[in-house]
């Protein structure tokens, strides 16, 4: 069954009004400071800090179990001029992080190599071949970024020959921690560090930063590095609060103002006009950087972020342009293959998920698929292909849903697997993949809240059109950066009208002017991405809800306000029309 477009609009719990109060000044008004109060902030004070990201907010790096032991064996090898080697992932998160910690290192020493697993030959993480490459190259310590929690034989073996390794991780770690000189990950528990939901990069950072601070390096020296930063918190789908909104702040700032050549490349290519976000980020430099590791190899993305010469990384850029085109057309035919499978099958069709194999896709592409199907049958979802004679998959999940739980009750049925609440990869023997299937949509059934399989709009405020006006967008512009954990707030409004002057523009966007019903209020420009499907509803006459969020809109250097719609109901109950409470009986009775 596939599900349908209705979503589920849930309001945010209300703020503290004891700390709405404390916020509301001539500046403030009662729209921010109830947004603010929603995100945690009690007085002025605690949101100056909050509009002001500094450095010196950063957490000291030593407070990381493990942290002094992992910077005292990098002075060790840096002293003793040990050859080092910074390894990491083949995707985003990794490769920004070897480049971070390799160029840092750089100013060192120049007894330095970083080394990039092959996604098809080797697979995700710590591998045999990469150890056994370091042994060739006479390497005697190993920087593993964004991978090794897991990896406790490959830690092993490292030692067996000669290696020592430090794994800098944010993965959640197994039953046990691997034998290596030290082990950085905030998700240990044993580890106090406060802040807990660091990219891989940002680990790396934090490594950095503690070299940086035993040795008298200036933090403002750092700031160069945290384009890497932003890019792998952006990427990586971790929360953009804390320590990650202070990074991300610092880090967007350098790309938007003086880009390192290889980011400036793929701005050119992806045709970048304006200020890059984190959004921005995710679907512009993001799916470039993957794309190197998804069809050639993920080193061309590192000598690409680690190049020097603009003509030169504009050189590389033409080819991780290219290999991005080649995955685009991948994703479009695997996804079409895959629908068609579905629509075929009567078990996927009745599913609570979606498992779909295919032994000729593409192995770097399955992640992309998976999201894609979502997109269609918003239900958990795993894609798997052959590789080396194994089921290998990604997979991906609805808001809500911890999808990494729910392969680990599969366990048994798998050879490996690793990931986050919405991400994860596995690989298992072909013979097992029906077996998963059939279990995977066993322990979703039994798991699932019913609401999760209706997508949801979480609204953080309901206002009139009135309360929208310079002083509140200013507001919103400096809570920016957005991103899991500080979403760009979603505002509903109860019936609205159009103007008269809605029309479809573009691939069935709805371009409208809105205001309050059977009022002489203000007007506001709207426009609604792909909801052609309400056509007729707007263009009756009668007053509808809508979801959306506040934009500056920029034409012929005059700027105005303008509505980015994200949902509309008819009516004016917004949160509590019928339509919403028949999709939540239909799942119920669904339930059994």
């Amino acid at each position: 069954m596939r599900t349908s477009r209705t979503k589920r609009w849930k309001l945010k719990p209300a703020a503290d009004e004891q700390a709405v109060q404390g916020l509301v000044h001539d500046r403030c008004p009662l729209v921010a400071a109830r947004l603010l109060a929603q995100r945690g902030l009690k007085d002025p004070a605690e949101a100056s800090v909050f509009f002001r990201p500094a450095m010196d907010q950063l957490h000291d790096p030593f407070l990381m179990a493990d942290m002094l032991v992992a910077v005292e064996r990098v002075e060790r090898a840096l002293g003793d001029n040990e050859r080092i080697m910074v390894y990491g992932d083949y995707d985003v998160d990794g490769t920004t992080a070897v480049a971070l910690v390799y160029s840092f290192l750089l100013r060192f020493t120049g007894n330095l190599t970083f080394y990039i697993p092959d996604r098809y030959s080797e697979g995700y993480g710590i591998s045999t071949q990469g150890i056994d490459h370091a042994k060739r190259d006479k390497v005697g310590l190993i920087i593993a970024l964004d991978c090794g929690i897991k990896s406790i034989d490959k830690v092993d073996y490292a030692a067996e020959n000669g290696i020592d390794m430090i794994i800098c991780d944010h993965h959640r770690p197994g039953d046990k921690l691997p034998a290596a000189v030290a082990v950085l990950d905030p998700k240990r528990d044993d580890c106090p560090y406060p802040f807990k939901e660091l990219s891989g990069c940002g680990i790396g950072f934090k490594l950095v930063q503690g070299i940086a601070q035993r040795n008298g390096i200036d933090a403002s020296e750092l700031e160069p590095l945290l384009d890497l930063v932003a890019v792998s918190t952006a990427c990586d789908i971790v929360p953009v609060t804390g320590e990650n909104r202070i990074l991300t702040h610092f880090g967007l700032k350098r790309i938007n103002n003086e880009p390192r050549p290889g980011i400036k490349s793929m701005m050119q290519m992806a045709h970048v006009k304006k200020k890059l976000g984190v959004t921005e980020l995710v679907f512009t430099i993001g799916p470039r950087i993957n794309a190197a590791g998804r069809i050639e190899h993920g080193r061309q993305a590192v000598e690409l972020l680690l190049a020097k010469d603009q003509a030169q990384a504009d050189q590389m850029g033409l080819r991780v342009d290219g290999n991005n085109t080649a995955r685009q057309e991948l994703d479009k035919d695997m996804t079409r293959e895959a629908l068609d499978h579905i629509a075929q099958d009567s078990f996927l069709r009745d599913a609570w998920s979606t498992v779909v194999f295919n032994g000729t896709w593409h192995k770097g592409v399955i992640g992309i698929v998976a999201s894609r199907l979502i997109e269609q049958y918003y239900r958990p979802t795993v894609v798997l292909t052959e590789s080396q004679g194994k089921a290998v998959g990604s997979a991906r999940s609805v808001k809500g849903f911890d999808v990494y739980e729910a392969i680990n009750a599969c366990s048994d049925l798998l050879e490996q697997f690793g990931g986050h609440m919405y991400a994860a990869g596995l690989s298992m023997p072909l013979e097992n993949v029906a077996a998963f299937r059939e279990r995977f949509e066993a322990v979703v059934r039994k798991t699932i809240d019913p609401a999760l399989r209706v997508p949801e709009e979480e609204v953080d405020a309901e206002v009139r059109l009135t309360d929208l006006d310079d002083k509140l967008a200013r507001i919103l512009h400096h809570m920016a950066p957005y991103g899991p954990g500080n979403m760009r707030p979603i505002f509903l409004t109860r019936g609205v009208v159009d103007t008269g002057s809605m029309r479809i523009v573009g691939d069935d966007h709805l371009k409208m002017t809105l205001r309050l019903a059977n009022t002489n209020g203000p007007a506001f420009d709207a426009i609604a991405f792909r909801l052609g499907e309400h056509y007729e509803l707007v263009k009756s006459g009668a007053p509808f809800s809508i979801l959306y969020t506040l934009e500056e809109n920029e034409w012929n250097g005059r700027r105005t306000l303008q509505l980015n719609i994200k949902d509309i109901k008819s009516g004016v109950e917004g949160l509590l029309t019928t339509e919403n409470a028949k999709v939540l009986a239909d799942v119920s009775e669904q339930r059994s």
